[in-house]
Formats: structure tokens, C-alpha cells, sequence
């Protein structure tokens, strides 16, 4: 491999992929711990989890389960209506479990992924967060801001965090 080819980035993928193949893996059998499902059904839980943001494509979903049946995670009944029934088995629950910090890593990034997507619903929300984004682009990209300005966007954005959390905790009362 000449040194050239190296140097050469892959060309990213588009956002769209939330996973890598491994933590599709992860979530259907995290989805099937809680119960037995079929292929439609598990995409549309993975749809759920990730508010709408990624629908996995029946191409996706049925080699995973493929791969998932060959390692004897899951078993694949034929049930009612010729749809098949998915279920975990011992051995699927017993990597489950081994695999725990490494699901609780992708619901992370599923959270991160999509607490954003939620506040833009608002359109309010929306406008406020742009106008944040668009204040730091100009004073910290086009201004070339020193450090003690940094310094003090920093503070002000800590302080702005501190105040949000504070009125976390008065809801709580509220109810």
C-alpha cells in the first residue's frame, strides 16, 4: 500500500449512521431481552429509541439477525401468519450482559444524538440556539478572540448551564 493511499481519508459517511454494525447488534438483542418480536416490529423499536431519527432497513436488520441466529443469540420461530418469531436465547442474554458498557455507551450516543433534534422542535428554542451558534461563529472564528474574551464566553456559558440546572430542580416541586 503505497504511502499516498494511506494518507487518503475514507470520505465520511453521511450523519445518518448512528451505528456501527456491532451496536445494531447490541440494540436488537437489548430489544429482545425485554421481549420476543418480529423483524417489523424490531425496527420499529429502534426507530422508537431514537425519536425517528434512524429507521433501520429490512437490508440492515435481517443480516443482523442472521449474524445474531449463527452465534445462537436468538432463535427464529416461524409463528402465526408465517411471521417469524424472534426471541433471545441463554447464550444471547449471557453476551447481553457482557456487552452492558458498551450498550450503555450507544444509548449515550443515541441521547447526545437526538436532545438536539428535540429542542429545535421548538421554534423559539431554535432561533435562540442559532443566534447562540451564530454569536460564537462570529466572535470566535471571524474576530480571532483572544483568550481573556474565551475565557469570558466560557464563563457566560457556564453560568447560563448552572442557571438552566437550577430550574431543573424547581419543576421537581412543582408536581
Amino acid at each position: 500500500m503505497s504511502h499516498h493511499a494511506h494518507s487518503h481519508r475514507e470520505p465520511r459517511p453521511p450523519r445518518q449512521r448512528l451505528f456501527a454494525h456491532g451496536d445494531l447488534r447490541l440494540l436488537v438483542l437489548d430489544i429482545l431481552s425485554h421481549n420476543g418480536s418480529h423483524g417489523y416490529e424490531l425496527i420499529k423499536a429502534i426507530e422508537a429509541l431514537t425519536f425517528g431519527h434512524y429507521t433501520p432497513s429490512p437490508g440492515v436488520i435481517y443480516p443482523t439477525l442472521d449474524f445474531l441466529r449463527e452465534q445462537n443469540f436468538i432463535t427464529v420461530n416461524e409463528g402465526e401468519q408465517g411471521r417469524k418469531e424472534i426471541a433471545i436465547t441463554d447464550n444471547g442474554r449471557f453476551w447481553l450482559d457482557e456487552q452492558h458498557a458498551a450498550l450503555q455507551q450507544i444509548k449515550q450516543r443515541i441521547k447526545a444524538r437526538t436532545v438536539g433534534h428535540e429542542l429545535r422542535k421548538n421554534p423559539a428554542m431554535k432561533q435562540a440556539l442559532d443566534q447562540l451558534k451564530g454569536m460564537l461563529d462570529q466572535k470566535v472564528n471571524r474576530e480571532n478572540a483572544s483568550d481573556r474574551t474565551l475565557e469570558q464566553i466560557i464563563t457566560i456559558l457556564n453560568r447560563a448551564a448552572e442557571e438552566i440546572a437550577m430550574l431543573e430542580s424547581e419543576k421537581l416541586s412543582d408536581e
